[in-house]
């Protein structure tokens, strides 16, 4: 068997029994063991550092700084729905009042712009001159209405021959004078129906 290490003993101090020197080494080893235990403490107590800005993820630097704001902001008084709307319609005034200045002020500037502010002046109120066409009857069976062929004959331009062509249009008879077949001039009238833009003006030739 293996021998044991002999544990050398501490000499005993001069005038001081064995018995003496244990008990004053043990009251030295207990005022040391406190002073450790209490800087272990300390030391586990201390915050971990937190690491530099630059190494931190951009989403958890804005976090960190929406969390610094909002604990730096001061939290707002509670308002009465009321008073909340109020505060809403008096800001809506005071931008339309903005706007309301600014697009006077562009209108000024547009007007600069231009040279002058002078106003368009009134256009200049005439009758104007109704078209008359002549025709020939072709239908009177609608009551106060009349159908009218206008015939009309022209030169070509290139082959110069003689290009007749004809259209109808509706008229208003008022009295129902005209009939198939009768001569007619008719003008040109405010809308009086959906089709009707003319009016009898004259009887020139009844037909036989």
């Amino acid at each position: 068997m293996a021998e044991e290490p002999e544990t050398p003993e501490t000499p005993a101090p001069e005038g001081e029994s064995p018995s003496e020197a244990e008990r004053s080494a043990r009251d030295e080893g207990a005022d040391q063991t406190p002073d450790a235990t209490a800087s272990e403490a300390d030391a586990s107590s201390e915050p971990a550092a937190e690491p530099a800005p630059e190494t931190l993820h951009p989403k958890e630097r804005k976090r960190r700084a929406r969390a610094q704001k909002a604990a730096s902001t001061p939290a707002r008084p509670a308002v009465a729905p009321e008073e909340r709307q109020a505060e809403r319609m008096a800001e809506r005034r005071r931008k339309s009042e903005i706007r309301r200045a600014g697009r006077l002020r562009a209108r000024e500037k547009a007007r600069a712009r231009a040279g002058e502010a002078r106003e368009t002046p009134p256009r200049e109120h005439a009758p104007g001159k109704q078209q008359t066409r002549q025709g020939v009857v072709v239908s009177s069976r609608a009551a106060k209405t009349i159908t009218v062929r206008i015939d009309s004959a022209r030169r070509h331009r290139r082959y110069e021959k003689i290009v007749r062509t004809s259209r109808t249009l509706h008229a208003h008879d008022e009295r129902g004078e005209a009939g198939i077949g009768d001569t007619v001039i008719v003008r040109e009238s405010r809308p009086v129906s959906r089709t009707k833009r003319w009016r009898l003006v004259e009887i020139l030739e009844k037909a036989e």
